[in-house]
C-alpha cells in the first residue's frame, strides 16, 4: 500500500470516492484504512481534523455509508459502491419473512422494526423503546444490531458529538440508525432492487480499478466474486 496521508475532511472524501470502501481501523491487506491514512494526533480533538468524528459526516452527506458491515468491523461504502454491496452480502426478503424462516433473531427483527418506524433513533432510546434498556439485555441489543448490520439492513446514520470525545464506549452510546434503504433513498440511490449478477461484475470491475492485487483477493473471497 502506497503511503498517504489524508488531513482534512475534503481529502478524505476523495479518497473514498477513490477506493470506493475504507475501513476504520486495518482489515484488507495492502488497502487504506482511516486509522492508518490519518494523523494520530487528531483523534479525539473535537475539532474539523478529527477523523472520529468525519466518520459521522460521511453518512450525513451522502458520502458514504458507514456500519459494521464487513467482518463485524466498521467501514465505510461510498455511495456509489454501497447498492452493490449490499445486494450481494445483504437480503433482498424483509426482516419479518427472514424471522419467519429463523434467519434473524427476535431481537433484531423489533430493533429493525423500531428503526424504521423512527428512523435516525439514538441507541439509548433505541434500547428503551425495544424494552432491552436493561443491564441483562446489553448484550442481546449488541447482537442484534451488529447481526443487521453485517447484513446491510441498517447504517450508523450519525453520532452525537457531546460524547463522542470521552472514549468509544461512549460514542456508541450515543449512535443513531437508520435503516439502509432509507438511507439510500436520502442520497439519491432509487435503484435499491439490484439483480445479484450485476452487482457482483460492477463491484469487481470498479474495485479492480483501484485495488491491490492483495486487497482484490480479499475482496474476491469476500464477495466470492470466482
Amino acid at each position: 500500500m502506497k503511503e498517504l496521508k489524508v488531513h482534512t475532511y475534503e481529502e478524505a472524501v476523495r479518497l473514498i470516492h477513490e477506493v470506493g470502501i475504507l475501513p476504520l481501523a486495518p482489515l484488507i491487506p495492502d488497502h487504506p484504512s482511516l486509522y492508518q491514512i490519518t494523523h494520530g494526533e487528531s483523534w479525539l480533538t473535537g475539532t474539523d481534523l478529527d477523523p472520529w468524528l468525519w466518520r459521522a459526516r460521511f453518512p450525513s452527506d451522502g458520502t458514504a455509508a458507514y456500519g459494521k458491515f464487513l467482518k463485524k468491523k466498521s467501514v465505510l461504502i461510498s455511495r456509489e459502491l454501497f447498492p452493490w454491496v449490499k445486494a450481494i452480502l445483504g437480503n433482498p426478503q424483509p426482516v419479518e419473512d427472514r424471522y419467519k424462516h429463523g434467519l434473524v433473531s427476535k431481537a433484531s427483527l423489533e430493533l429493525f422494526q423500531q428503526i424504521r418506524e423512527e428512523e435516525g433513533i439514538e441507541t439509548r432510546s433505541l434500547r428503551l423503546k425495544t424494552g432491552m434498556n436493561a443491564k441483562e439485555m446489553k448484550k442481546t441489543f449488541g447482537q442484534g444490531l451488529l447481526e443487521l448490520q453485517c447484513m446491510l439492513d441498517i447504517v450508523i446514520s450519525g453520532v452525537k458529538e457531546n460524547r463522542v470525545l470521552v472514549d468509544e464506549k461512549s460514542a456508541w452510546q450515543s449512535t443513531s440508525f437508520q435503516t439502509a434503504d432509507h438511507w439510500m433513498e436520502s442520497v439519491g440511490l432509487h435503484e435499491i432492487n439490484i439483480d445479484l449478477k450485476i452487482a457482483k461484475k460492477e463491484l469487481h470491475s470498479r474495485l479492480k480499478s483501484s485495488c491491490s492485487p492483495d486487497a482484490m483477493k480479499f475482496f474476491t473471497k469476500l464477495f466470492q466474486f470466482d
